[in-house]
Protein backbone atom coordinates (compact mmCIF):
# COMPACT_ATOMS: atom_id res chain seq x y z
CA UNK A 1 0.00 0.00 0.00
CA UNK A 2 1.41 3.21 -1.11
CA UNK A 3 1.82 6.42 1.23
CA UNK A 4 -1.18 7.91 -0.13
CA UNK A 5 -3.91 4.77 0.31
CA UNK A 6 -2.34 4.28 3.72
CA UNK A 7 -3.43 8.34 4.45
CA UNK A 8 -6.44 7.28 2.97
CA UNK A 9 -7.11 4.79 5.42
CA UNK A 10 -6.42 6.35 8.36
CA UNK A 11 -8.61 9.42 7.73
CA UNK A 12 -11.65 7.48 6.79
CA UNK A 13 -11.07 5.47 10.06
CA UNK A 14 -10.02 8.42 12.45
CA UNK A 15 -12.77 10.46 10.96
CA UNK A 16 -15.21 7.95 11.77
CA UNK A 17 -13.92 7.47 15.27
CA UNK A 18 -13.92 11.12 15.93
CA UNK A 19 -17.38 11.67 14.27
CA UNK A 20 -19.07 9.21 16.33
CA UNK A 21 -17.33 10.62 19.65
CA UNK A 22 -18.86 13.87 18.95
CA UNK A 23 -21.97 12.76 18.36
CA UNK A 24 -21.65 10.92 21.39
CA UNK A 25 -21.11 13.94 23.67
CA UNK A 26 -23.13 16.01 22.05
CA UNK A 27 -20.93 18.58 19.88
CA UNK A 28 -22.54 17.67 16.85
CA UNK A 29 -25.95 16.41 16.37
CA UNK A 30 -26.77 13.49 13.38
CA UNK A 31 -26.55 15.53 10.50
CA UNK A 32 -23.04 17.27 11.98
CA UNK A 33 -21.37 14.19 12.74
CA UNK A 34 -22.21 13.02 9.01
CA UNK A 35 -20.95 16.17 7.54
CA UNK A 36 -17.63 16.18 9.81
CA UNK A 37 -17.02 12.48 8.48
CA UNK A 38 -16.60 13.48 5.35
CA UNK A 39 -15.21 16.71 6.08
CA UNK A 40 -12.55 15.18 8.08
CA UNK A 41 -12.02 12.63 5.52
CA UNK A 42 -11.02 14.89 3.00
CA UNK A 43 -8.45 16.59 5.05
CA UNK A 44 -6.67 14.20 6.44
CA UNK A 45 -6.72 12.29 3.07
CA UNK A 46 -5.15 15.57 1.64
CA UNK A 47 -2.73 16.72 4.19
CA UNK A 48 -2.21 15.47 7.63
CA UNK A 49 -1.38 19.48 8.19
CA UNK A 50 -4.83 20.21 6.74
CA UNK A 51 -7.19 17.39 8.98
CA UNK A 52 -4.87 18.84 11.77
CA UNK A 53 -5.97 22.65 11.41
CA UNK A 54 -9.16 21.51 11.28
CA UNK A 55 -8.87 19.18 14.60
CA UNK A 56 -7.15 22.07 16.34
CA UNK A 57 -9.60 24.11 15.24
CA UNK A 58 -13.17 21.76 16.33
CA UNK A 59 -11.47 20.13 19.15
CA UNK A 60 -10.30 23.75 20.68
CA UNK A 61 -14.35 25.25 19.90
CA UNK A 62 -16.13 22.58 21.42
CA UNK A 63 -13.75 22.87 24.57
CA UNK A 64 -14.46 26.70 24.81
CA UNK A 65 -18.54 26.42 23.88
CA UNK A 66 -18.73 24.47 27.40
CA UNK A 67 -17.27 27.08 29.08
CA UNK A 68 -19.36 29.05 31.46
CA UNK A 69 -22.61 27.24 30.34
CA UNK A 70 -24.82 29.41 32.66
CA UNK A 71 -23.69 32.17 31.92
CA UNK A 72 -23.98 31.70 28.37
CA UNK A 73 -27.52 30.48 28.77
CA UNK A 74 -29.04 33.81 30.38
CA UNK A 75 -27.28 35.45 27.17
CA UNK A 76 -27.27 33.76 23.99
CA UNK A 77 -30.46 33.35 21.92
CA UNK A 78 -29.95 29.82 20.57
CA UNK A 79 -28.29 28.34 23.56
CA UNK A 80 -27.52 24.58 23.17
CA UNK A 81 -26.40 22.11 25.69
CA UNK A 82 -22.76 21.74 24.43
CA UNK A 83 -22.92 23.64 21.81
CA UNK A 84 -24.36 20.97 19.14
CA UNK A 85 -23.48 21.76 15.79
CA UNK A 86 -25.33 21.03 12.73
CA UNK A 87 -24.43 20.42 9.12
CA UNK A 88 -24.99 23.80 7.91
CA UNK A 89 -22.33 24.80 10.80
CA UNK A 90 -19.96 22.42 10.14
CA UNK A 91 -20.09 23.79 6.07
CA UNK A 92 -19.87 26.52 7.53
CA UNK A 93 -16.88 26.26 9.00
CA UNK A 94 -14.64 23.53 7.03
CA UNK A 95 -16.63 23.33 3.39
CA UNK A 96 -14.64 25.57 1.61
CA UNK A 97 -10.95 24.80 2.96
CA UNK A 98 -12.32 21.15 1.60
CA UNK A 99 -12.93 22.66 -1.56
CA UNK A 100 -9.41 24.16 -1.20
CA UNK A 101 -7.77 21.26 0.49
CA UNK A 102 -8.95 19.22 -2.70
CA UNK A 103 -7.41 21.34 -5.23
CA UNK A 104 -4.43 21.69 -3.18
CA UNK A 105 -4.20 17.38 -3.33
CA UNK A 106 -5.08 17.26 -7.19
CA UNK A 107 -1.74 19.79 -8.06
CA UNK A 108 0.51 17.55 -5.81
CA UNK A 109 -0.69 14.21 -6.53
CA UNK A 110 -1.37 13.69 -2.66
CA UNK A 111 2.18 15.45 -1.71
CA UNK A 112 2.30 17.73 1.02
CA UNK A 113 3.97 20.71 -0.14
CA UNK A 114 6.09 23.79 1.78
CA UNK A 115 4.82 27.02 1.09
CA UNK A 116 6.96 28.12 -1.98
CA UNK A 117 5.57 30.41 -4.35
CA UNK A 118 8.85 30.30 -6.44
CA UNK A 119 7.71 26.52 -7.16
CA UNK A 120 4.25 27.19 -7.37
CA UNK A 121 1.91 29.88 -6.60
CA UNK A 122 -1.40 28.26 -6.88
CA UNK A 123 -0.52 25.75 -4.39
CA UNK A 124 1.05 28.34 -2.04
CA UNK A 125 -2.02 30.41 -2.43
CA UNK A 126 -4.07 27.32 -1.91
CA UNK A 127 -2.40 26.33 1.35
CA UNK A 128 -2.27 29.60 2.39
CA UNK A 129 -6.10 30.05 1.98
CA UNK A 130 -6.67 26.59 4.64
CA UNK A 131 -4.46 28.45 6.68
CA UNK A 132 -6.39 32.03 6.91
CA UNK A 133 -9.73 29.85 7.31
CA UNK A 134 -9.34 27.56 9.95
CA UNK A 135 -7.62 30.72 11.60
CA UNK A 136 -10.40 32.65 10.92
CA UNK A 137 -13.26 30.12 11.89
CA UNK A 138 -10.79 29.49 15.58
CA UNK A 139 -10.36 33.65 15.79
CA UNK A 140 -14.26 34.13 16.23
CA UNK A 141 -15.71 31.15 17.67
CA UNK A 142 -12.62 31.83 20.39
CA UNK A 143 -13.89 35.63 20.50
CA UNK A 144 -17.20 34.83 20.93
CA UNK A 145 -17.04 31.78 23.56
CA UNK A 146 -14.55 33.64 25.89
CA UNK A 147 -15.37 37.16 24.98
CA UNK A 148 -19.07 36.98 26.05
CA UNK A 149 -17.63 35.56 29.69
CA UNK A 150 -15.48 38.75 29.62
CA UNK A 151 -16.36 41.16 32.63
CA UNK A 152 -15.57 44.01 30.31
CA UNK A 153 -18.48 45.80 28.45
CA UNK A 154 -19.00 45.16 24.66
CA UNK A 155 -18.25 48.25 22.66
CA UNK A 156 -20.03 47.88 19.21
CA UNK A 157 -17.21 47.58 16.19
CA UNK A 158 -18.45 50.25 14.11
CA UNK A 159 -18.78 53.16 16.52
CA UNK A 160 -17.59 52.27 19.94
CA UNK A 161 -20.26 52.46 22.57
CA UNK A 162 -21.45 50.07 25.02
CA UNK A 163 -23.60 47.54 24.28
CA UNK A 164 -24.99 44.61 26.29
CA UNK A 165 -23.60 41.32 25.88
CA UNK A 166 -24.62 39.07 23.16
CA UNK A 167 -24.97 41.78 20.29
CA UNK A 168 -23.89 41.27 17.14
CA UNK A 169 -20.56 43.05 16.52
CA UNK A 170 -19.86 43.94 20.08
CA UNK A 171 -15.95 43.59 21.04
CA UNK A 172 -14.27 43.23 24.32
CA UNK A 173 -10.27 43.24 24.49
CA UNK A 174 -10.59 39.71 26.04
CA UNK A 175 -12.39 38.79 22.64
CA UNK A 176 -9.81 40.24 20.50
CA UNK A 177 -7.09 38.82 22.27
CA UNK A 178 -8.52 35.28 22.40
CA UNK A 179 -9.02 35.70 18.37
CA UNK A 180 -5.44 36.36 17.69
CA UNK A 181 -4.28 33.08 20.68
CA UNK A 182 -6.53 31.07 18.12
CA UNK A 183 -4.92 32.49 14.93
CA UNK A 184 -1.15 31.49 17.02
CA UNK A 185 -2.78 27.71 17.75
CA UNK A 186 -3.79 27.32 14.31
CA UNK A 187 -0.21 28.54 12.82
CA UNK A 188 1.63 26.28 15.59
CA UNK A 189 -0.22 23.00 14.50
CA UNK A 190 0.60 23.37 10.83
CA UNK A 191 4.05 24.08 11.43
CA UNK A 192 4.57 21.23 14.01
CA UNK A 193 3.23 18.85 11.87
CA UNK A 194 5.08 19.93 8.96
CA UNK A 195 7.95 19.50 10.72
CA UNK A 196 7.20 15.15 10.76
CA UNK A 197 5.35 15.20 7.37
CA UNK A 198 6.95 17.62 4.88
CA UNK A 199 10.57 17.66 3.82
CA UNK A 200 11.58 21.81 2.50
CA UNK A 201 15.26 22.89 1.29
CA UNK A 202 16.46 24.66 4.07
CA UNK A 203 16.10 28.03 3.29
CA UNK A 204 12.20 27.53 2.52
CA UNK A 205 11.94 25.34 6.15
CA UNK A 206 13.09 28.26 8.13
CA UNK A 207 10.48 30.62 6.23
CA UNK A 208 7.50 28.27 7.37
CA UNK A 209 7.65 29.82 10.95
CA UNK A 210 5.99 33.16 9.53
CA UNK A 211 2.73 31.07 9.23
CA UNK A 212 3.01 31.46 13.05
CA UNK A 213 2.62 35.11 13.21
CA UNK A 214 0.58 35.41 9.82
CA UNK A 215 -2.04 33.00 11.17
CA UNK A 216 -2.47 35.22 14.42
CA UNK A 217 -3.59 38.10 12.64
CA UNK A 218 -5.44 35.88 10.56
CA UNK A 219 -7.70 35.09 13.73
CA UNK A 220 -7.60 38.33 14.96
CA UNK A 221 -8.77 39.70 11.01
CA UNK A 222 -11.49 37.00 10.94
CA UNK A 223 -12.85 37.97 14.09
CA UNK A 224 -12.74 41.98 13.19
CA UNK A 225 -14.40 41.21 9.68
CA UNK A 226 -16.68 39.05 11.35
CA UNK A 227 -17.70 41.61 14.12
CA UNK A 228 -18.09 44.48 11.37
CA UNK A 229 -20.38 41.84 9.32
CA UNK A 230 -22.41 41.73 12.60
CA UNK A 231 -22.77 45.37 13.48
CA UNK A 232 -24.01 46.09 10.01
CA UNK A 233 -25.83 43.24 8.04
CA UNK A 234 -26.84 41.37 11.21
CA UNK A 235 -30.32 43.06 13.09
CA UNK A 236 -29.62 42.94 17.09
CA UNK A 237 -32.08 43.77 19.12
CA UNK A 238 -33.24 43.49 23.02
CA UNK A 239 -36.19 41.40 23.94
CA UNK A 240 -37.65 43.04 26.71
CA UNK A 241 -39.63 39.19 27.61
CA UNK A 242 -37.02 36.97 27.13
CA UNK A 243 -34.77 39.62 28.39
CA UNK A 244 -31.50 39.05 26.51
CA UNK A 245 -30.34 40.45 23.07
CA UNK A 246 -31.78 38.38 20.01
CA UNK A 247 -31.51 38.88 16.13
CA UNK A 248 -35.31 38.56 15.21
CA UNK A 249 -37.61 41.77 14.98
CA UNK A 250 -40.70 41.40 17.22
CA UNK A 251 -43.52 44.19 18.80
CA UNK A 252 -41.22 43.48 22.27
CA UNK A 253 -37.47 43.98 20.71
CA UNK A 254 -35.81 47.13 20.44
CA UNK A 255 -32.87 47.59 18.09
CA UNK A 256 -29.97 47.99 19.15
CA UNK A 257 -27.76 47.64 15.81
CA UNK A 258 -27.59 46.46 12.14
CA UNK A 259 -30.16 45.29 9.33
CA UNK A 260 -31.70 42.24 8.81
CA UNK A 261 -29.45 41.17 5.66
CA UNK A 262 -27.44 38.01 6.77
CA UNK A 263 -28.05 35.31 9.54
CA UNK A 264 -25.51 34.05 11.89
CA UNK A 265 -23.97 31.59 9.45
CA UNK A 266 -24.26 33.76 6.38
CA UNK A 267 -21.63 36.60 8.54
CA UNK A 268 -19.58 33.14 9.15
CA UNK A 269 -19.40 32.13 5.54
CA UNK A 270 -18.70 35.77 4.14
CA UNK A 271 -16.12 36.75 7.08
CA UNK A 272 -14.31 33.15 6.56
CA UNK A 273 -13.98 33.85 2.32
CA UNK A 274 -12.95 37.37 2.85
CA UNK A 275 -9.76 36.04 5.60
CA UNK A 276 -9.32 33.19 3.51
CA UNK A 277 -8.82 35.40 0.02
CA UNK A 278 -6.45 37.78 2.48
CA UNK A 279 -4.17 35.18 3.54
CA UNK A 280 -3.81 33.71 0.52
CA UNK A 281 -2.70 36.63 -0.57
CA UNK A 282 -0.59 37.27 1.75
CA UNK A 283 1.28 34.01 1.64
CA UNK A 284 1.95 34.75 -1.62
CA UNK A 285 3.98 37.65 -1.16
CA UNK A 286 5.60 35.98 1.65
CA UNK A 287 6.90 32.88 1.03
Amino acid sequence: MDSFSLRCLIAVVLSLVIAARAHKRRSLDRSGAIAGFFVMSIHLAASYRYGAMLLAFFFSSSKLTKVGQEKKRSLEEDFKEGGQRNWIQVLSNSGLAAVLAILAAALTSGEDKCLDATKSNVVTGLVGGIIGHYACCSGDTWSSELGILSNAQPRLITNFKPVKKGTNGGVTLQGLAAAAAAGFVIGITYVMVGLFTTKCDSDVAWKQLLVIPLASAAGLCGSLIDSLLGATLQFSGYCSLRKKVVSRRSPTVTKISGIDILDNNAVNVVSVLLTTVLTSVVCLLIF
